[in-house]
């Protein structure tokens, strides 16, 4: 499935979310329809926010997330280990977001392709810079937001096991279950695969 994705922010208002996205996904195999789901998460407070307009801001990349993920993968999520669970996460996060993606392939990728096992700040920094040149719309963002960016991009590093600490600089190269990798493979997302370093 492609899904035709432009440059975007969202990352800022809806990180990591690895147990709303299991909630959406129980939902989903529930068989209810997306506007069910988007009335029970909000209804229910199914993602326990404390405030209704940080569910607002999740909610949409949550779902984009969710439709990512196909009936195998969503199994292997419900059932599979917490590591299996961060690995599918940042699967979803990295197909939904293009900016995102290219920040893992042109960075992460590259360094664990070549193992390089240390992000400093230069990288992201360049990373930036090297997209505002190459698009309007970044160049437009301000720079509080790419601050956040930044800040959410080291967050889901930290969140999916790839960053080692926190506010560290190691990485960590993930263990990607055999299954997922096949089955990635097999459905023409290799390329994902190879942005989380493999």
């Amino acid at each position: 499935m492609t899904i035709e994705l432009e440059y975007s922010s969202s990352l800022n208002g809806a990180s990591f979310l690895l147990f709303e996205l299991k909630q959406v996904i129980k939902l989903k195999q529930f068989g209810l329809s997306k506007q069910e789901i988007r009335q029970k998460v909000k209804e229910e407070n199914l993602f326990q926010f404390n405030n209704q307009g940080r569910i607002n801001r999740a909610l949409p990349s949550v779902m984009k997330r969710a439709e990512a993920i196909d009936e195998t993968l969503a199994a292997l999520m419900l059932e599979g280990s917490i590591e299996t669970g961060k690995v599918l996460n940042l699967y979803a996060i990295i197909k939904t977001d293009l900016l995102f993606y290219e920040f893992m392939d042109e960075v992460i990728g590259e360094k664990l392709h070549n193992n390089d096992y240390l992000i400093e700040k230069k990288d992201i920094n360049l990373f930036f810079t090297s997209k505002s040149e190459q698009s309007e719309k970044i160049a437009g963002w301000s720079d509080t937001n790419i601050e956040k960016l930044k800040r959410a991009y080291m967050q889901v590093l930290y969140e999916s096991g790839i960053l080692r600490t926190r506010k560290g600089k190691e990485l960590n190269r993930l263990i990607i279950d055999e299954q997922i990798k096949n089955h990635l493979t097999q459905i023409g997302d290799a390329c994902y695969v190879r942005a989380m370093g493999e």
